[in-house]
């Protein structure tokens, strides 16, 4: 299995790339920049030089920042080169050259208003830009025979802990209060997700005839409110400015506003069936997501204070 990897910076590629490299299988993940949908001549080249057995493409708008979803709004034309035409010169260009693309797309092609978790038969109803360059990539990915659609829950990970670390910074300058949006979620770690992405594209190596569309996020599901609350409760294991702030903790939730929507809740039902991949609790990813964030705080004062401690020179 050899696989070629587009969006190689985001934070569940990086996860992906770690797996591949720890089990020694073979891959290429060339820099965002070489990626212009309008070069699908350059882009050919690359895929054909390296000639790998299967496409993932990983590129998203918002892989890296959640705050990125409302960015969306105002920065259409970016929004869907990357999420609706880039699936599209992919797509052309793996079904010329007979190659089987995996796609990661994301819950946000609903519209949010069914009660229940959203699974495959579902009709797509995007409410906002990025969701509608999200269905726009899937309905290109679509016209190549050997696809495979992901729609992931929503991500938290190593390299995808902003909005976590926002809400840490918030509590403590609010003294406690604060504020998020009224919605349901599947939190989903990005390294279980790569560990699903992997799975399926060995079953695809041995010639399993999977095409399609599929679902996959964390066990639990929560409100923003609920997550947010377990986050500062974790936190407080290595912060004393959150520990002293527990008792006074108080959330308060905002109507959820387009371009966010009310439930991005996924069954996982089908891709259980098929591929026997089964959702894992996030619980434990969340305490080592927030135990790596105090880490890195850790590394970067020593390194701030290892700087401040130099002698001054003579010369």
């Amino acid at each position: 299995m050899k696989l070629f990897i587009v969006g190689g910076n985001s934070p569940t590629a990086k996860d992906l790339v770690e797996i591949l490299r720890k089990r020694k299988i073979r891959f290429q993940a060339p820099a965002d920049k070489h990626f212009d949908p309008d070069n699908g001549v350059a882009i050919a080249k690359m895929i054909t030089d390296y000639s790998p057995t299967q496409l993932v493409n990983l590129s998203d708008f918002i892989s890296g920042n959640h705050g990125a979803l409302k960015r969306a709004e105002s920065s259409e034309l970016r929004c869907q080169r990357i999420n609706g035409l880039l699936p599209g010169t992919l797509a052309e260009i793996c079904n010329h050259l007979n190659i089987p693309m995996l796609h990661l797309s994301n819950a946000y092609v609903f519209d949010g208003e069914k009660k229940q978790g959203y699974n495959e038969n579902d009709e797509p109803s995007p409410q906002g830009v990025y969701g509608e360059a999200s269905l726009a990539g899937e309905l290109a990915v679509q016209n190549h025979h050997a696809h495979i659609i992901i729609r992931s829950g929503w991500l938290f990970g190593q390299h995808k802990k902003g909005l976590i670390k926002s809400w840490i910074r918030t509590a403590i300058k609010n003294e406690g209060q604060l504020q998020v949006s009224r919605r349901r979620f599947s939190p989903t770690y990005t390294g279980d997700l790569a560990g699903a992405i992997l799975a399926v594209c060995q079953q695809v190596d041995c010639e399993a005839n999977v095409w399609g569309t599929y679902l996959f996020s964390g066990l639990e599901t929560k409100k923003e409110s609920e997550f947010a609350a377990q986050t500062l409760k974790y936190a407080a294991n290595h912060d004393e400015q959150i520990y002293r702030l527990l008792e006074n903790i108080k959330i308060i939730e905002r109507e959820a506003r387009v371009p966010e929507i009310h439930n991005s809740t996924l069954s996982n039902k089908k891709i259980f069936d098929t591929f026997g991949i089964k959702p894992r609790t996030w619980h434990g990813h969340l305490q080592d997501v927030i135990k790596l964030l105090y880490s890195d705080r850790s590394r970067t004062s020593s390194q701030v204070e290892d700087q401040g401690s130099v002698e001054p020179s003579t010369a």
